[in-house]
């Protein structure tokens, strides 16, 4: 009897009913999220300027996902994306601001080039903002509604990665500090999680700058093994998206205003030093 509750209990989506727009769908940690969302019973718009890659996900993820161009640098196409949502389906009930920028800049905080430091600020701060603020557009009127923001242990701790990353992510996880309150009046959460470090395409882009002479394979142990706190186990984007699956459904009803750290431990760890590569 037990074990046939528990397979039932497996089979509930948490989820049902409910729409999502989520930005940089097309790869990683958006990726596994739009699965996770369809599987537990959202209708998804998955956005990305990566188009092949895109189509070819929300076609994978059959009727309930859809692939729309999104460049999040650009406010409208923000926007735009949030209509798509509530023209097609009437609603949106979560906005999942995932798109990220690693940025090439690795020099010392005196050779900062703010150009670069521009840039991943434009993606990864200034888009959350707007992404923000066009959700709670559709989702204030209704009263109802869930934003969630990709931020990162760079944010948390400020140390280990190139200066503009830290920077963006401390800003994402402040961006969900400042519009909680105000949004919590109107029945909308927003809350941030800080995943670690997963062997993502972005990821491994970043870390291969901080660590140029490192072979891909060397890049990808770093990242799975070097800095990996919790014996026994690997972070992937799949746990991310669990994450986000509870943030969004009506299990977290109470939760506004919080970062939730997936990391194993190394935010308290604080084991900065790696294998050589």
């Amino acid at each position: 009897m037990a074990g046939r509750m528990y397979s039932a209990a497996q089979l509930v989506q948490r989820l049902a009913g409910k729409v999502a727009v989520i930005t940089g769908g097309a790869s990683g940690i958006g990726e596994a999220t739009a699965k996770e969302f369809i599987r537990n019973g959202a209708k998804v718009i998955i956005t990305d300027v990566q188009d092949d890659l895109g189509r070819a996900v929300a076609a994978d993820l059959g009727p309930d996902a859809a692939y729309t161009r999104c460049d999040v640098t650009d406010e409208a196409q923000i926007a735009a994306a949030v209509d798509l949502a509530v023209a097609r389906h009437g609603r949106l009930d979560i906005m999942h601001n995932n798109a990220g920028f690693a940025g090439s800049c690795v020099d010392p905080l005196a050779s900062l080039d703010l150009a670069d430091f521009d840039r991943v600020m434009a993606v990864n701060a200034r888009a959350v903002v707007a992404g923000v603020k066009h959700a709670a557009r559709v989702m204030v009127p209704r009263r109802t509604g869930s934003i969630l923001c990709t931020a990162s242990v760079a944010g948390v701790i400020g140390s280990g990665m190139p200066h503009a990353y830290s920077v963006s992510k401390a800003a994402a996880i402040g961006v969900v500090r400042s519009a909680a309150g105000e949004l919590a009046r109107h029945g909308v959460r927003v809350n941030a999680f800080s995943p670690h470090g997963i062997a993502t395409p972005l990821a491994m882009r970043g870390f291969g700058d901080v660590y140029p002479s490192a072979s891909p394979q060397e890049v990808k142990r770093i990242i799975e093994r070097d800095i990996n706190e919790l014996e026994g186990t690997t972070l992937e984007a799949e746990d991310i998206a669990r994450a986000a699956v509870y943030l969004a459904s009506d299990e977290a009803k109470y939760v506004t205003g919080h970062n939730l750290v997936v990391d194993g431990g190394f935010t308290v760890g604080k084991r900065l030093s790696v294998a050589s590569a």
